[in-house]
């Protein structure tokens, strides 16, 4: 959102919703539909801004399955089977 807003003010127009992956359906629908559920009362601010971003078309979210979460290579520690094929998608070659 931050680098969208810096493209606006440079008048760099690109007109597309950003795609944000994600691995949770449910989170999925509960972004996309604006109905407050009852489990949905505790969920933080930043959960309203995304949905609120979502309803105005700026953000699309699109579903991602687990394994090619390549984000988890950053913030997770993970068996070096899957951190190998990880840094294989990023095309990390070691020296």
């Amino acid at each position: 959102m931050w680098l969208s807003s810096l493209l606006e003010e440079l008048k760099v127009f690109t007109g597309e919703a950003v795609d944000l992956l994600v691995d949770n359906k449910s989170a999925i629908d509960l972004a996309k539909n604006p109905v407050s559920h009852g489990r949905s009362k505790h969920i933080d601010t930043k959960f309203h801004f995304l949905r609120d971003q979502v309803s105005k078309g700026k953000i699309r979210l699109q579903h991602c399955r687990i394994e090619k979460q390549l984000g988890d290579i950053m913030t997770k520690s993970l068996k070096s089977e899957r951190f190998k094929e990880l840094r294989e998608f990023l095309n990390v070659v070691s020296l």
